[in-house]
């Protein structure tokens, strides 16, 4: 570990971001009553199974398996109808959860809303199959082809079970961000094409007001927010802010910044850190959005976005005009300093994720005494990757703090944020060494998922509270 040493600096002009930005994150709260909000959604489908008599269908194995199908398929239904409000981009529920909270319950829900779905094409059909002669595939051929709405239903599954497919770690790995991201879009299509067959078949649509009300507007809610959050929203902001590239600049052989002018950037309720997708109007392509953070602290005239040449998509930025129109849809995450839970900080960073934390820093108000400023810690493989390092050592002493380089090649033998060479020292000690207090400031970490788990881990075993680590991850 060595302080950071490069060229010859160059003066850094900085914004009136540098300025205290007061705004107000969205409340931790928020995230709980969104979560009763859901949990109390779920139970109510459970009364409404157990007032159409759910408990007392129990007769026959067939009945039985009849009975559990149905329950299963109103779970199902409600998950992904939750599912779909979590994926709507709703702003108070993703700025209370931040997109790693985020990501991760919808992930869960998706699955087990996709497991009780499962179930419930089983369960039902077994339990039909029980009272007639035609056997499991005859039932099941039979209600496909002669029960109402079930051919669209069956399609619904399919497109469903693509999409689950595609979202497991290892075929999403394999798969470019775009495409993984049109193939999601085939979520809304199953459950728009399941919606049918429980209009004329389900029985908590056709035999109970209340039940039918509850379903119609749970459907009209989440079609709403999905029309109103990932289609209007954003349009009427790029439409307002009017984004066009301002220049390009190379900041390495493989990274490169865009910056970016508009209308009344002032109005654009976005801080340090925060992420937007972005599409660029320069030809094939542009349907397609990319999630990249802001590199710079917006100063209501700019944004600037600064990426590394990983993908067709991000090694097209170095190839953008001046004028390219550009459509934005967000400000996103609680990566921000909004978020703060004391008046220190430590930035950790590898790589490209270095980036949103060098905006933060622009952000962050001067400490008051030495022993308090605030400390980047910037993780690379050599010194040739470092990338707005003039830029971080001019923001760093003009906050009374400093930045620490991590320079090596990863370490193939263990689980760690440190380099082969420093194989000697264990995670938690380089990080206390470092910052001593480090118990006693928030902890900003951004780079690739595996290395950020081993900085978050060795951080909580330094002593730094939960509440107190803040990330975000691009991965899900």
């Amino acid at each position: 570990m060595t302080s950071l040493a490069l060229p010859e600096r160059r003066d850094l002009q900085l914004p009136d971001a540098a300025q205290d930005r007061s705004r107000e994150p969205t409340p931790r709260w928020w995230r709980d009553a969104t979560a009763a909000f859901a949990w109390a959604v779920t139970l109510f489908v459970v009364a409404l199974w157990v007032a159409g008599g759910g408990l007392t269908a129990f007769g026959s194995a067939g009945e039985s398996l009849t009975n559990l199908g149905h329950l299963s398929g109103l779970l199902a239904s409600v998950l992904m109808l939750l599912q779909v409000l979590l994926m709507a981009r709703i702003p108070v529920v993703e700025q209370a959860w931040g997109q790693d909270e985020l990501a991760r319950v919808h992930r869960l829900v998706g699955f087990t809303s996709f497991n009780l779905m499962l179930a419930h094409i089983a369960l039902t059909i077994l339990g039909y199959s029980a009272g007639t002669d035609l056997g499991v595939i005859g039932t099941f051929v039979d209600e496909v082809l002669h029960s109402p709405g079930m051919l669209l239903a069956l399609a619904g599954a399919v497109a469903l079970v693509m999409v689950v497919v595609t979202s497991v770690r290892k075929a999403r790995a394999r798969l470019r961000h775009e495409s993984w991201h049109l193939l999601h879009l085939y979520a809304y299509l199953g459950g728009g094409l399941a919606l049918p067959h429980q209009l004329w078949t389900g029985q908590d649509f056709n035999t109970n007001g209340l039940a039918t009300g509850f379903w119609w507007g749970l459907y009209a809610v989440a079609l709403i927010s999905v029309l109103v959050f990932r289609v209007g929203l954003p349009l009427i902001r790029s439409r307002r802010h009017r984004l066009v590239v301002s220049h390009v600049v190379a900041e390495s052989s493989t990274v490169t910044s865009v910056v970016m002018t508009g209308r009344r950037l002032d109005l654009l309720r976005v801080r340090a850190g925060q992420f937007f997708q972005w599409r660029f109007l320069d030809g094939p392509g542009w349907t397609r959005a990319n999630p990249y953070s802001l590199s710079a602290a917006p100063d209501g005239r700019t944004l600037r976005i600064t990426a590394e040449a990983v993908g067709g998509s991000s090694s097209r930025l170095a190839t953008l005009r001046p004028g390219t129109k550009v459509l934005l849809e967000g400000p996103y995450g609680r990566l921000h300093t909004g978020v703060r839970t004391s008046g220190k900080a430590v930035l950790i960073g590898a790589g490209i994720g270095i980036t949103p934390l060098r905006a933060i820093l622009e952000e962050l108000p001067a400490a008051p005494t030495a022993k308090d400023g605030v400390v980047v810690i910037y993780r690379v493989g050599s010194h040739a990757d470092i990338v707005l390092g003039n830029e971080l050592l001019d923001l760093a002493r003009s906050r009374g703090g400093r930045v620490v380089a991590v320079v090596g090649h990863r370490n193939r033998e263990r689980s760690s944020w440190l380099p082969a060479d420093s194989s000697s020292l264990g995670d938690v000690e380089a990080m206390t060494r470092i910052v001593p207090d480090i118990a006693e400031r928030d902890v900003y970490v951004c780079g690739n998922p595996a290395w950020m788990d081993a900085v978050i881990a060795a951080a909580h075993e330094a002593g730094v509270p939960r509440e107190a680590v803040h990330h975000e991850r691009f991965s899900y």
